[in-house]
């Protein structure tokens, strides 16, 4: 990681092994991972080793725009650690921690330079927090 770096973390009421498995899964993925309502994930795979590749297809549900997230695996430790280079080549890192009641999950990620920093922790944020949800319905 980069000295300037962005945190963001919840907390969720499951065991850390169900959280990895609804942080892992594509079927999983594509029911949490938006930032806003009005934005879907209608697809994603993940092959969860080091050199394996995690790719999500984020859109506007209007069609009006989207992208492909796509990351590369450096470190996995189940269920603890996750590490990946996105394709621009910024790190994340994301861990899952045992806590009382649940599994406190805390990603760090290097900030991209088209957006402003607050406006990307908010949308890392959101996106957690749709986890964090779905991951507590089921």
């Amino acid at each position: 990681m980069s000295t300037e770096t962005i945190t963001i973390d919840a907390t969720v009421a499951a065991e850390p092994t169900t959280v990895w498995q609804y942080w892992t899964q594509p079927e999983h993925i594509t029911q949490w991972n938006f930032a806003a309502e009005d934005w879907h994930c209608p697809s994603a795979s993940n092959d969860v080793q080091v050199g394996g590749k995690l790719i999500s297809r984020m859109e506007a549900k209007d069609g009006s725009f989207g992208f492909d997230f796509e990351a590369t695996y450096e470190a996995v430790d189940a269920p603890h650690l996750l590490t990946y280079v996105l394709d621009d080549g910024r790190k994340v890192c994301t861990r899952f921690e045992a806590v009382a009641g649940g599994t406190k999950i805390t990603t760090e990620f290097e900030p991209e330079k088209e957006n402003p920093v607050d406006l990307q922790r908010h949308g890392w944020q959101a996106i957690l927090n749709n986890f964090k949800s779905y991951s507590e319905q089921l």
